[in-house]
């Protein structure tokens, strides 16, 4: 049988439970090994053994403004920045190069951290308005690469719209490489319709206008604009009410083929779901039920029926 072959993820090697943290241990991260783990194959990074420092070794902060910070030691007050710069850019380089298509990051970290990582200041009290200096880079240098920190990840809303962009990520790339001619890329962009719709209908309209150039623009720059605006609308969150407006518009594909119950009962699970009594996966389940018995060929061809597996279970929890 053939098997799909994983996608490449970047994450913070203390992640997948490696003792490289600057005390000796870990932070070990089930759900990332586990679950994520049958789908994504890890690509280990850990900036600051990289740039050549010992485990266990002193532990390090962010000093400074948090534009510019400097990453010093907090014992011997040894100032790592230029080494932990140089290596980023060159590390963030190769990891392009590999085919990363998503990046899981450790939280807090001054090298690492994304969001609200403790930067001090000239009173010597920290301000959580900093981000570490290798997560800057490759946020920088990067800018369309999905990417969080773990914690987030716990949250339901959080994982799910990381996981989608993983996939949509991963799927473009693998489009792109394909040499496409403008008739794929119109037939790539039909595909999309409903994944655009619940996550921003501003951008869907966006790239329909980018993709009703096809034919008369040349490809390259096709792409070179459909992409980024592509990964730009999925990084929108998907609301309950932006995919009760995606269900609604597959209902209308049934509205002759279902008996009045029928109807009534997707109508009130849409309903229900919207205002947060059912999760999405219920009344998407009865629809892609329905569309068994009454096939719709556009309809079977949407990405948004399975935009990543469904082992994953992500629909359950949003």
């Amino acid at each position: 049988m053939k098997t799909t072959p994983k996608i490449r993820v970047g994450i913070s090697t203390c992640l997948l439970g490696e003792h490289v943290r600057f005390d000796g241990g870990h932070k070990h991260d089930p759900f990332l090994t586990e679950t994520l783990g049958e789908f994504f194959a890890w690509v280990p990074v850990c900036p600051e053994v990289e740039i050549g420092l010992g485990i266990p070794r002193e532990s390090m902060r962010l000093v400074g403004s948090p534009e510019s910070p400097r990453l010093i030691a907090q014992r011997s007050g040894e100032d790592h920045t230029d080494a932990m710069q140089s290596f980023a850019a060159s590390r963030v380089e190769k990891l392009a190069a590999s085919g990363i298509h998503g990046y899981v990051l450790k939280k807090n970290s001054p090298s690492c951290g994304m969001l609200r990582v403790r930067v001090y200041g000239d009173s010597g009290m920290p301000a959580r308005n900093g981000r570490g200096l290798f997560a800057d880079r490759l946020l920088r240098q990067l800018p369309l690469l999905p990417v969080e920190e773990e914690g987030r990840l716990h949250d339901p809303v959080l994982r799910e719209n990381f996981i989608e962009r993983v996939f949509a990520h991963d799927r473009w790339t693998q489009f792109v490489a394909s040499r496409p001619r403008a008739r794929d890329m119109v037939e790539f962009h039909a595909r999309q319709k409903l994944v655009l719709m619940a996550h921003s209908p501003q951008h869907y309209r966006q790239l329909g206008s980018l993709v009703a150039k096809a034919g008369r623009t040349p490809m390259n720059e096709l792409l070179e604009s459909y992409g980024p605006a592509f990964m730009q609308c999925l990084a929108v969150h998907a609301t309950a009410s932006k995919h009760a407006n995606v269900l609604q518009h597959l209902l209308g594909y049934l509205k002759t083929e279902l008996d009045a119950a029928d109807k009534a009962e997707l109508v009130r699970h849409i309903e229900d779901y919207r205002i947060g009594l059912l999760p999405l996966i219920v009344p998407l389940t009865l629809l892609i039920h329905h569309f068994r018995r009454h096939p719709v060929a556009w309809v079977a061809e949407q990405t948004y029926l399975n935009p990543y597996p469904a082992e994953l279970m992500l629909r359950n929890h949003v």
